[in-house]
């Protein structure tokens, strides 16, 4: 048989829960809670649209221009011993290199049972990022959601700069964004440029648009930023909820690994793709990170790095 285009399909059942991983980016492509969409999903044998699911790394989010310096020195370092190095524009409208490099590739399982899968791949050294590394991510469902690790080690032989994060798209219930209520605990928003959403810089969220401290409904707020200096649980849990005027909801937590999480109300020039879900995108850096060196995270040969999310139903 032919396989979909999304990939190898790995349907997981747990409980009230069910999930469906594509093969193709690590991506979670359906989640379901008696029935009831948590994420927006996709088909089977469908491009992934607007990254919806995937696992986004060696970095999230963007690279300005998609070029960066990196070498003996820190990231973004002009001085003696860093290399520039130019990256594909896998984002052409605005000119930036944008969700890593995993996103196309075809994972394969090395561990699988009724209520989990694990994948792996390998990003081999290439133009723009001269650096190897082994990425396994795993998808587990159990009575608190569907719990995702994602596990990289670098294989190579110098040190690799690195970030991650997932980018599903959250679905309260009925309605669209507009309608559904979110809580946002965080303290500081990194704002963008208007036309090409190039970082500016960090500003205090309190009394501003983006102040979801307290449950809000959305409305017609446009969002797509990252937040940071989250609200963290004695665990060290950060969380995002979103919830329906019907009381139906969803939650979203990660560990420590990530102190940023970008928000976007997906705006879409086709009205009926446009707000139909909420992405939350948990990241172990901010945008551009590559040049900025804000919580990059530096991989030397043999080193490993985790981070943990968890997605459930309200």
């Amino acid at each position: 048989m032919t396989t979909p285009l999304s990939g190898t399909q790995f349907e997981l059942a747990f409980g009230d829960y069910t999930a469906t991983i594509a093969s193709v980016g690590a991506t979670l492509r359906r989640l379901q809670h008696r029935g009831r969409d948590l994420v927006v999903p996709f088909e089977a044998d469908e491009v992934r649209p607007a990254y919806r699911g995937a696992t986004l790394a060696p970095w999230p989010n963007r690279v300005v221009d998609g070029r960066y310096s990196f070498g003996s020195t820190a990231a973004g370092s002009t001085e003696a011993g860093s290399t520039e190095h130019q990256l594909a524009l896998t984002e052409p409208a605005r000119g930036h290199a944008l969700h890593g490099l995993v996103g196309w590739l075809d994972f394969i399982a090395i561990g699988e049972s009724p209520e989990r899968v694990l994948l792996a791949t390998t990003v081999e050294a290439q133009a723009g990022y001269p650096f190897r590394l082994q990425v396994r991510v795993e998808f587990a469902l159990g009575a608190d959601g569907l719990r995702t690790t994602i596990t990289t080690r670098n294989t190579g032989t110098d040190a690799a700069p690195y970030g991650t994060g997932p980018h599903p798209y959250l679905v309260a219930g009925e309605g669209r964004v507009d309608d559904w209520t979110l809580t946002l605990p965080a303290a500081q928003v990194l704002t963008v440029t208007a036309d090409r959403l190039i970082p500016v810089e960090l500003t205090d969220v309190a009394g501003s648009a983006f102040d979801f401290g307290a449950p809000r409904v959305i409305g017609d707020t446009f969002i797509d930023h990252a937040f940071t200096e989250l609200e963290r649980d004695a665990g060290g849990a950060a969380e995002v909820r979103l919830t329906a005027a019907s009381g139906t909801g969803v939650v979203m937590r990660w560990d420590t690994a990530c102190p940023w999480v970008q928000v976007h109300t997906a705006d879409q020039p086709d009205a009926a793709q446009s707000r139909i879900g909420l992405a939350v995108e948990p990241m172990t850096c901010p945008p551009d990170a590559f040049n900025s060196g804000t919580d990059l995270i530096v991989l030397e040969p043999g080193e490993l790095a985790t981070a943990r999310w968890t997605i459930a139903a309200l």
